[in-house]
C-alpha cells in the first residue's frame, strides 16, 4: 500500500505557510477596515468571480483532470503534455469569455446576489465596482489549478500547496501599499483590497510554471474539443460541476439571505471562515489532494485491494487530524479571534460575534474534511454522479436550515447549517461507497470518530485553562496573547496525543511517525 503521508506532509507544509499568510491579510484587513458598509460590499464582490472557482478551479477541475492525466501519463510524456495543453487553451477561451462577460453584467448580478444591499445608499454601487475589477481574479485561479493538478499528478505538492502564499502576500502588499494613494483622491482605500485580489491570483499561478518546465511540461499550441481525452475529462466534469452548481446556487441563496440580514455579519461569517480554513487547508484538503492522484493511478493499474487500504487509511488519517484541531480550536475560539482581528477598526463585539460563528463552523471540518475525501475515491473510479446526487441532498439540508434559522439565531444560521449539511454528505456517502468497498469498515471508523472526541475535548479545555489564566496572570498585550496562542496549543496537542493512548487509539503513534519521518 502507498503511503500518502509524505505527500500530505509536503502538502501540509506549504499550505500551513500559506494559510497563516491568509490571516496575517484578514487581520490586515480587519486593521484597515473594521467590519461595516466597505467591507461588507468587498466580501459580497469576492463572492461573485468565487461562485465560479470550483468549476473552473481547485475542485472540479482537479476531480476530472488528475484520474484522465494520470492515465494518458502511462502513455508518455508526449501524450501526458499535449493533453495538458489542450486543458489550458480550453480554460483560457472559456474562463477568459466568462471574466468578460462578468464584468460587463456586474451591475445586474450585483442586484440579484445581495439585493439585500440595495436598502442602503450607494452598496450595490460599491459592490458592482469592486466586482468588475476582482473578476478577471478566476481566471488567474483557474490557470494555477491548472498548474497545480499537472504537477499533483507528478506527485509534486509543495509548491502548489505553496502558491496560495503568493496570493496572499501581495494581497496584503496591495492594499497597504495604495491605500494612502485612494484616501488622497478621495476614493474608497477598499479598492485596494480589490487590485490586490488580482495581483495575488496572477502570482499564485506564476510561481508554480518554473516547476511545471521542471517536471518536463512543454505547450503545445492545440485546441480541440473533440480529443478523446478532453471527452473523458469531461464526462467526469460535468457531473462534478453539476453537483458544485448545486452548492454555488446555495452560496448564491446564503449572500442574498446574509444581505438582509445585520450590518456586518457577512463580514463576522467571513472572518470566521477564514479561520476556520486553515486547519482544513492544513489536514482535511491535504489528504484530500494527495489520495486523489495517488488512488487514481492504483485504479489505472487496477490495483484494488491497494485502493481500498490506501482510502481507508486516509479516512483514518483525516479524522485523527481534524477531530483534535477542530475542537482544540472550538475551545480556544475566543482568544484566537481576539489574537488575529481585535485591534484598529475591529472591535470586542465584533471579536465575540465573529467567535460565534467560528465555533459552528469547526465543529464540522471533520465532516467537510471527509466528504473531499469519499469523493476523491468517486472520482478516481471515474464516478462523479454519486457525490453530486449527495452535494445536491446537502444543499437542500442547507437552504432548509438558513431559511428556518435565520430569524431565530441570525447569522449564526449560516455556519451551523453548513455543518450539518456537511454530515448529512457524508453519511449519503458512506451509505453508497459500500458498493466499491466490499469489506465492513464503517462501523470501525465511526468507533475512531468517537474515541478521538474524548481526548479532543480533554485536550482543549486543558488548553483554554492556561489560555485563561495566562491572560489574567500576565495580562493581554499582543506579544503575551501570541505566546498564549502557542503555548496553550502546544500544551493542548501533547495533551490530546497522550489521551490517544490512554484510550487506546493504536493508530496514534503510527501516524505521528508518518508524518515526522523523512
Amino acid at each position: 500500500m502507498p503511503d500518502i503521508t509524505r505527500g500530505v506532509r509536503a502538502f501540509t507544509i506549504g499550505t500551513a505557510i500559506s494559510r497563516v499568510l491568509g490571516l496575517i491579510r484578514e487581520s490586515v484587513f480587519a486593521f484597515l477596515f473594521g467590519a461595516g458598509f466597505a467591507t461588507d460590499a468587498f466580501n459580497a464582490a469576492f463572492r461573485i468571480p468565487n461562485l465560479f472557482r470550483d468549476l473552473f478551479a481547485e475542485t472540479a477541475l482537479s476531480a476530472a483532470f488528475i484520474p484522465v492525466l494520470a492515465a494518458e501519463k502511462q502513455k508518455g510524456k508526449q501524450q501526458q503534455n499535449q493533453v495538458a495543453s489542450n486543458m489550458i487553451n480550453i480554460l483560457l477561451l472559456t474562463a477568459g469569455l466568462l471574466v468578460i462577460l462578468g464584468i460587463i453584467f456586474a451591475p445586474f448580478i450585483v442586484r440579484i446576489v445581495a439585493f439585500g444591499f440595495g436598502r442602503i445608499p450607494n452598496k450595490i454601487a460599491l459592490t458592482s465596482v469592486l466586482t468588475s475589477i476582482m473578476f478577471p481574479f478566476l481566471l488567474f485561479i483557474a490557470l494555477a489549478a491548472w498548474a497545480m493538478g499537472y504537477l499533483n499528478t507528478e506527485q509534486k505538492f509543495f509548491i502548489p500547496s505553496l502558491a496560495p502564499a503568493l496570493f496572499n502576500i501581495f494581497s496584503i502588499a496591495t492594499p497597504l501599499t495604495l491605500y494612502a494613494y485612494f484616501v488622497h483622491r478621495g476614493m474608497d482605500p477598499i479598492y485596494g483590497m480589490a487590485v490586490g485580489v488580482l495581483v495575488g491570483g496572477f502570482m499564485q499561478f506564476a510561481i508554480q510554471v518554473p516547476q511545471l518546465y521542471k517536471q518536463g511540461f512543454r505547450y503545445h499550441l492545440y485546441l480541440n474539443f473533440r480529443d478523446p481525452a478532453f471527452r473523458k475529462i469531461m464526462t467526469l466534469f460535468l457531473p462534478v460541476a453539476i453537483g458544485l452548481a448545486a452548492s454555488r446556487i446555495n452560496v448564491t441563496v446564503d449572500t442574498i439571505l446574509i444581505s438582509l440580514l445585520a450590518e456586518r455579519s457577512m463580514t463576522w461569517l467571513n472572518y470566521a471562515y477564514r479561520i476556520m480554513h486553515l486547519p482544513l487547508g492544513l489536514f482535511g484538503i491535504a489528504v484530500g489532494t494527495v489520495a486523489l492522484p495517488t488512488l487514481s493511478t492504483l485504479v489505472a493499474a487496477e490495483k484494488h485491494d491497494d485502493v481500498r487500504a490506501t482510502f481507508i487509511d486516509s479516512l483514518k488519517l483525516v479524522l485523527f487530524l481534524t477531530v483534535s484541531t477542530s475542537i482544540i480550536i472550538a475551545f480556544l475560539a475566543l482568544p484566537i479571534t481576539r489574537l488575529i482581528y481585535e485591534r484598529g477598526k475591529f472591535m470586542p463585539v465584533d471579536t465575540t460575534a465573529t467567535m460565534q460563528a467560528l465555533i459552528l463552523y469547526v465543529i464540522g471540518i471533520p465532516f467537510v474534511a471527509c466528504v473531499r475525501n469519499i469523493a476523491a475515491l468517486y472520482y478516481a473510479y471515474n464516478d462523479a454522479k454519486t457525490p453530486m446526487y449527495a452535494s445536491f441532498a446537502a444543499v437542500g439540508v442547507n437552504i432548509i436550515l438558513n431559511l428556518s434559522l435565520m430569524h431565530v439565531i441570525g447569522f449564526r444560521a449560516f455556519p451551523l447549517a453548513t455543518t450539518l449539511s456537511s454530515l448529512v454528505n457524508v453519511i449519503i456517502l458512506l451509505i453508497a461507497i459500500k458498493r466499491r468497498i466490499k469489506t465492513e469498515w464503517i462501523v470501525p471508523l465511526l468507533a475512531v470518530y468517537g474515541k478521538l472526541i474524548v481526548p479532543s475535548c480533554f485536550a482543549g479545555g486543558v488548553g483554554l485553562a492556561i489560555s485563561y489564566a495566562i491572560s489574567k496572570y500576565v495580562g493581554m498585550s499582543l506579544i503575551v496573547q501570541i505566546g498564549s496562542i502557542m503555548i496553550s496549543g502546544m500544551i493542548a496537542v501533547l495533551c490530546f496525543y497522550g489521551g490517544c493512548l490512554i484510550v487506546g487509539i493504536r493508530d496514534a503513534r503510527s501516524y505521528v511517525k508518518r508524518l515526522i519521518k523523512r
